[in-house]
């Protein structure tokens, strides 16, 4: 097993009308006046709106509503926020959504303080200070609610990029599985495949790692048999409860311990399919790119893909376990390939080059822009 240095600051209330608990969390950090993030006005048809607004009413803070966050957040939207919250004068961003809601609090709590919020995404400057950020979860997906990570797009230039900070975990995080009992089918899929892929990032870093491989081999299942249950029955609240939950661990840290970082190759190849193609999303995107990467890299050390394949599908070999995964992300009603996601063959040149910006990506393989190639073609 691996050295590693595990650190995760977020308070997470958890459970059905625990938002309430939220008030002191944001009386204790000394808020006066959040800026409140929010998507395209679903919260205000389940609940989630009417119950924030009470907490902070209940908490004495006041508020100024910033709307129309979309899926695959953008820079321009970003620096719409900074130069509102700078203008109100906020002391906190309270991001109310899902995982593109909070990774753009993020980038807004740190820009709040920056010349170009940018400039931290494309690698030439560093996050000093952010505004302190809390967070009310509608989807659970992308694991943002309790790291330090954000994802943007630069529309104008086409480019899908991460950043990371110890100080923009949220401060604290209310997951409530209630607030996600009306999300639609797809979103709850969408949701399970990026919660999938995080794990499977880590996964195929350290086989001697027992004991996170055992974390990741309970959450990959349980993800699977939670979304099957709420795909029958979209009140399950136990299965609600358990995805959320198991999306949350999926990228708090506690699934890459002792796993090397991670590999994130595939995450660099999707975020070029969204980039390209705002309308696909992160987690269909990565449905179809990883069980081909999964595919491509089991020629090259078969043992440990096969450990897998046993382990979460109870297959005796990888090709077994991709068949079924395959199976399963078609009977979600998910994309299997790039054609499915609307992505033409003359495009894959344009894919390459956003892919490629540095010579070699990935850590359990190094590929280049020929493997690359090889592997969008594979996924064709």
């Amino acid at each position: 097993m691996n050295n590693f240095t595990f650190y995760n600051p977020t308070k997470v209330h958890f459970g059905v009308g625990m938002i309430t608990k939220l008030a002191a969390d944001l009386t204790a950090a000394g808020v006066h006046k959040c800026l409140l993030a929010a998507g395209g006005g679903s919260i205000k048809h389940n609940g989630v709106y009417a119950d924030t607004i009470a907490m902070l009413e209940t908490a004495g803070i006041a508020r100024v509503e910033a709307w129309g966050i979309q899926a695959n957040p953008t820079l321009e939207k970003v620096r719409e926020l900074i130069a509102l919250a700078r203008t109100e004068a906020v002391d906190a961003i309270l991001a109310v959504g899902g995982g593109s809601v909070i990774d753009s609090a993020k980038a807004v709590a740190a820009g709040f303080y920056l010349d170009d919020i940018w400039e931290v995404f494309s690698g030439k400057a560093r996050i000093e200070r952010a505004l302190p950020i809390f967070a009310v979860l509608t989807i659970s997906a992308t694991g943002s609610e309790m790291n330090g990570n954000s994802v943007l797009t630069n529309t104008a230039t086409q480019q899908k990029w991460g950043m990371g900070s110890e100080l923009v975990y949220p401060r604290a995080t209310v997951i409530d599985p209630a607030y996600q009992s009306t999300l639609p089918p797809k979103q709850t899929v969408n949701g399970a495949l990026d919660a999938i892929a995080h794990i499977l990032e880590f996964y195929f870093m350290d086989p001697e790692a027992s004991v996170t491989m055992g974390i990741d081999d309970s959450l990959q299942k349980t993800i699977i048999a939670m979304t099957d249950r709420l795909l029958r029955d979209p009140l399950d609240t136990s299965a609600r409860a358990n995805l959320a939950w198991s999306a949350t661990l999926a990228l708090n840290g506690i699934s890459g311990a002792g796993m090397k970082g991670g590999d994130w190759a595939c995450h660099q190849i999707e975020h070029a399919f969204s980039a390209l193609h705002p309308e696909i999303s992160h987690g269909e995107g990565l449905g179809v790119i990883f069980p081909a990467w999964i595919e491509f890299m089991a020629e090259r050390d078969p043992k440990i893909f096969d450990l897998w394949a046993k382990a979460v599908w109870n297959e005796d070999n990888t090709a077994s376990a991709l068949k079924a995964f395959r199976a399963k992300i078609k009977a979600w009603g998910s994309a299997t390939s790039l054609r499915e996601l609307g992505i033409k063959d003359n495009e894959l040149p344009r894919l390459l080059d956003l892919i490629m910006i540095y010579p070699r990506i990935g850590g359990f393989s190094r590929l280049n822009r020929e493997d690359v190639e090889a592997l969008l073609m594979l996924a064709f």
